[in-house]
């Protein structure tokens, strides 16, 4: 109990809450979260992901229709070079795209509506990877902040996130998975993962 309350206090920071983004507001900040994830998803830094969206922010593109609008141009000369891309530029940005294509297309420009058609939450996990630019890392990034505000969102805990767990003897598996205190002590050992090992250790 000890250890797992200063996880929490020390890297149990929300990923969304780190971004500005507030989950239990509904659609808008959902759609920005799923747009970080994205980022968060691909083959670059986590610094990177962070500040193309906070160029994204800057630009004030924060919907599927403004995205759309501004052009696959616009984001690799503004978004993608002041977030430090110096690869994959254009492949992000024509994900970016096509998720927001589909999205307007079959979803009425609402993520929300994923949510609503999903049957249960394999079929949600099912519907979210068939947007081109989202894969499985991608969805359990964005599922697993989602979990408390979305009835069918129940992402697999990865298995590298088991294992800190384990070395830390935090028994995840007595934590409800729904709960805010899941959710943060998955974000926390997110992190522990990329600190050096002499940073990370914690009290007995």
């Amino acid at each position: 109990m000890r250890q797992e309350k200063e996880l929490i206090e020390r890297y149990g920071k929300l990923y969304s809450e780190e971004l500005g983004i507030n989950l239990k507001k509904g659609e808008k900040e959902w759609f920005k979260w799923l747009i970080a994830s994205v980022l968060f998803g691909a083959r670059i830094s986590e610094t990177i992901a962070k500040n193309t969206y906070r160029a994204l922010v800057k630009h004030n593109l924060l919907t599927p229709q403004r995205i759309l609008q501004a052009g696959r141009a616009y984001l690799i000369r503004h978004i993608m070079s002041e977030g430090g891309y110096v690869r994959y530029d254009g492949i992000t940005s024509n994900y970016l795209q096509s998720i927001c294509k589909k999205l307007i297309k079959e979803y009425d420009g609402k993520i929300a509506n994923v949510h609503k058609k999903a049957k249960d939450p394999k079929d949600l996990e099912n519907r979210l990877l068939d947007f081109k630019g989202i894969g499985p890392v991608t969805v359990n990034i964005f599922l697993r902040e989602m979990k408390c505000v979305w009835k069918k969102a129940k992402p697999e805990l990865l298995p590298f996130i088991k294992e800190l767990a384990r070395k830390y003897n935090i028994s995840l598996n007595k934590i409800k998975r729904k709960s805010e205190k899941s959710m943060r002590l998955e974000a926390a050992l997110v992190r522990l993962r990329k600190i050096p090992k002499q940073k990370t250790e914690l009290s007995d």
